[in-house]
């Protein structure tokens, strides 16, 4: 289950995730921040 949450980004940023959805694999910019989300925690050695 997906729990929905709210962020606030600049607007540079948010034009910057627009632009890699629109060329990668991410189906949304949900998709992206989760992913990133799930390479920091393995990087920070959190499981």
């Amino acid at each position: 289950m997906k729990t929905k949450i709210s962020v606030s980004l600049e607007d540079e940023l948010h034009e910057k995730l627009k632009k890699i959805v629109k060329r990668s694999i991410f189906r949304n910019k949900s998709h992206l921040i989760e992913h990133a989300i799930e390479s920091l925690l393995k990087e920070e050695g959190i499981k």
